[in-house]
């Protein structure tokens, strides 16, 4: 039997000849319209950054995409944090994308989605993103973060046990743990200072008895239970741990989305507050685009309750001192900058993605745009904005 693809946007994304998620029986269709057996794809947090990727990707292959967001984040963390123009431009980009201003936490109203819906594909990108915010709404944190996951695994479980469920999980499950590596001091960053340590932090890195934030502890909640769902139920479940993942789409603010917001504070000329380690502490970037391939790449073949490190790994990482030296550069501006001693409790001195796992069961999948790339996306962007 030959199946065909109903997705006319090669002009944007890599359109594979095949999908397993989205197939029509025949060629008839016409452009524009998704095949007549198409699947639905379900994306929680799908005004984000990452969410928003995913929608644009899915919608293209020819897949009809349901976007849960309630714009949560503009609660969290102010007009900043608004993803409302992301919504209207993706209603103006997709053919096949349908919102729902909806809060995950509200398991009914969810479930009653999945009964009608049966998404054969889930993508969970939704949370509460920020160390800092989650201790000061710690029952948000945790009910956004944790409860609200669960819910969509076992609305999976019931409803349609066989789809395919994305976690979009963090480096941050690892608390302070990567701060045990012994690293040297060089001019502009942290490095880890034994040959072995080389590629950064992998997937036997311990996850319990050290420092987390209430966030990364919600986080870690989360990512258990996917694993668990997983491996208990066997179901198709695989859990990314990403590093920073940032793009032109980000709305990024003081407590969440470090490159994205220095760049603005660059574009408009306000001050930027290096907060400890010298502003030498290291982050490894990866683009939201490249981590919806990673995601594709599950997707075509899953593992059930697999655990992925992820982020720009070698390739793309930087400190807060370095990203400053290149933003600067290419808008040919300095940037303000002031300094405050004290770092954030738990946080990250040199974090690098190991991608040795990934890379070996799926070898297909690359990083495709490197950290002076993802600068300048952004710098463009914030450089169109009034």
């Amino acid at each position: 039997m030959e199946y065909f693809l109903c997705a006319p946007y090669e002009d944007t994304f890599t359109v594979s000849a095949w999908h397993p998620l989205y197939y029509n029986k025949s060629p008839q269709c016409r452009e524009g319209e998704p095949p007549e057996d198409h699947m639905k794809v379900l994306v929680t947090g799908s005004n984000g950054l990452l969410g928003s990727e995913a929608v644009l990707y899915y919608d293209q292959q020819g897949a009809a995409v349901i976007g849960i967001d309630n714009n949560l984040r503009r609660d969290f963390f102010g007009p900043l944090g608004d993803t409302i123009w992301m919504l209207t431009t993706l209603k103006k980009q997709c053919k096949h994308f349908t919102h729902l201003n909806l809060d995950i936490r509200n398991r009914d109203a969810l479930f009653d989605i999945f009964k009608k819906e049966k998404p054969a594909l889930i993508i969970h990108c939704a949370a509460q993103p920020s160390h800092d915010l989650a201790k000061d709404r710690p029952f948000d944190d945790f009910e956004v973060n944790a409860l609200a996951t669960l819910n969509l695994l076992e609305a999976t479980r019931q409803m349609v046990p066989d789809a395919v469920f994305i976690f979009a999980s963090t480096n941050k499950v690892y608390g302070n743990v990567p701060n045990e590596l012994e690293l040297k001091e060089l001019p502009t960053r942290w490095e880890y200072a034994k040959p072995e340590d080389y590629h950064g932090i992998n997937e036997h890195c311990r996850i319990d008895r050290c420092l987390h934030s209430l966030f990364g502890a919600s986080k870690v909640a989360a990512d258990i239970l996917c694993q668990e769902y997983g491996r208990y139920f066997g179901m198709k479940v695989g859990i990314f741990r990403a590093g920073c993942i940032t793009g032109r789409a980000h709305s990024g603010v003081p407590l969440h989305g470090f490159l994205s917001y220095l760049i603005k504070v660059a574009v408009k000329g306000e001050t930027y507050t290096i907060i400890g380690y010298k502003g030498k502490q290291v982050r490894d970037q990866i683009h939201s685009s490249d981590l919806v391939a990673a995601f594709d790449a599950f997707i075509k073949h899953p593992r059930p309750g697999e655990v992925y490190n992820i982020g720009g790994g070698r390739e793309n990482n930087a400190s807060v001192l370095e990203c400053i030296a290149m933003i600067q550069e290419r808008t040919g501006r300095e940037i303000k900058t002031t300094y405050t001693d004290t770092p954030r409790l738990g946080d990250h001195i040199c974090y690098i993605s190991d991608l040795r796992k990934l890379k070996s069961h799926f070898p297909s999948w690359k990083i495709t745009k490197r950290l002076e790339t993802i600068i300048d996306e952004i710098v463009a962007s914030e450089q169109e904005k009034p």
